[in-house]
């Protein structure tokens, strides 16, 4: 049985047992969904998911987590309360400043705090709230692993350092000049196995929404940088499942699509339940920056030798039930991989939970599961308190359905590998003249 079965509410920032809140019938917390439960998910998980626990191959305990309750940062929600009615939506998909017709040069907050199903533009409103949460937890940089894996165990493993540094979304204090007009520069350089060993990409991202992604690749075998298509972000990384367009769960540019809001929904979705319970460990760098610390767990299949479900599963995960906009978009490129892209966004928080990619002709081909957390507190050693993801394990898992096959990132190379969020990074480290620097 996967850990992490205790039945748990949060309260503003409390954590009770009592169970309040919690739903009266069906699965409710202290439960497990698995075989023999799963009927009482019809309808709580996309199909391609709730199969596993139907056939077996997933199993995870119900946890509660109330639809009304998140830990807001402070500056974060104050923001929010300030932008009802302040933006709009472009020709393009972009954010305009109602005011003067142009382009806010900073965004704090969710731009837009309420959504109008009725509203032409509400689909792509979802996906910017959910943007500007992610970037709100500043710069990261991760040392992880990406596993390649069958139903039975791993076939390849990578070890990539992965780097974001975001320039619009951030707190006030961690803003950087901008005279490129960024939205972020993201960095991969892959460390392992040798053969790939000094590969590296480059994206820089433009607030400009008819300006597209400048991208590049260094491949050591050719010695050289060679620029590469934005569309060639939703293609698999290096023979993976799993695109750089998957990023922390959709990382599309949103003018690049043409958005559909399809509704609400109510579904299960996993979730880090040591999170749940208020438990993180975060350390402060001397660079600046926390680290999450995670312990020592067996959070995915292939980590346990007893478990006999697949290869893939999120066995340290639970599940609680949350109210998601459902949006659609389609790539405005004919040449992008996935003729439509299905999100599953949290109503309260816009946290992605399930990114749905479909082929040019309809057909389900890829299935994106993500792990949500609550928001942490963090003390700085010069008294400044911080928000932080508040993490202890993380699953981010590529399936490819047609295939059997999946790809999981977030887990650390290494127990001593960094997971750094809110760190300073110099721009030059994202430099193109800097990229065969990284290349080896």
């Amino acid at each position: 049985m996967a850990r992490g079965g205790t039945a748990l509410v949060l309260v503003g920032g409390g954590v009770r047992a009592d169970g309040a809140d919690a739903p009266h019938d069906g699965l409710k917390p202290g439960d497990v969904l698995d075989k023999g439960t799963s009927a009482q998910a019809e309808g709580l998980l996309p199909p391609e998911i709730l199969k596993h626990y139907r056939e077996g191959e997933y199993q995870n305990p119900i946890a509660a987590w109330p639809a009304d309750v998140y830990n807001w940062p402070e500056d974060f929600r104050a923001a929010t309360d300030r932008n009802p009615g302040r933006y709009t939506i472009g020709p393009s998909g972009e954010i305009l400043d109602k005011a003067t017709g142009k382009q806010p040069p900073y965004i704090m907050g969710f731009p837009f705090p309420t959504i109008d199903p009725a509203d032409p533009t509400a689909g792509v409103q979802v996906v910017w709230n959910f943007f500007y949460r992610t970037y709100y937890f500043g710069n990261l940089r991760a040392e992880s692993q990406v596993n390649m894996i069958n139903p039975k165990n791993i076939e390849r493993r990578l070890d990539v350092d992965v780097s974001f540094m975001y320039y619009d979304g951030v707190p006030e204090e961690e803003k950087v000049p901008n005279p490129q007009n960024f939205l972020y520069q993201q960095l991969v350089v892959v460390k392992s196995p040798s053969d790939v060993n000094g590969t590296a990409a480059l994206t820089w991202r433009y607030r400009d929404p008819g300006k597209r992604d400048s991208s590049w690749a260094f491949v050591p075998a050719l010695r050289r940088v060679r620029a590469v298509s934005p569309a060639n972000r939703s293609d698999g990384f290096l023979g993976s499942d799993m695109s750089q367009d998957d990023g922390p769960f959709f990382d599309g540019k949103p003018e690049d699509f043409v958005w559909k809001f399809n509704g609400e929904s109510e579904q299960l979705r996993l979730v880090d339940p040591l999170n749940l319970e208020g438990k993180s460990g975060n350390l402060w760098l001397p660079g600046g920056g926390w680290r999450a610390q995670w312990p020592d767990l067996k959070f995915i299949g292939y980590m346990d030798p007893s478990w006999r479900g697949i290869a893939w599963a999120p066995t340290g995960a639970a599940l609680a039930k949350r109210r998601f906009y459902v949006v659609e978009g389609v790539p405005k490129d004919k040449y992008y991989l996935y003729g439509k892209i299905e999100l599953y966004l949290d109503k309260l928080s816009f946290q992605g939970a399930w990114n749905r990619k479909f082929g040019w002709r309809d057909e389900l081909l890829n299935s994106t599961q993500v792990m949500a957390y609550n928001p942490h507190t963090v003390v700085r050693p010069n008294g400044k308190k911080d928000w932080v993801q508040g993490s202890n394990m993380a699953f981010q898992c590529s399936e490819a359905l047609k295939l059997d096959r999946a790809t999981v990132a977030g887990i650390k190379s290494s127990p001593t590998s960094g997971f750094d969020g809110r760190i300073v990074f110099e721009p030059s480290r994202f430099a193109l003249e800097s990229l065969s620097r990284y290349g080896k």
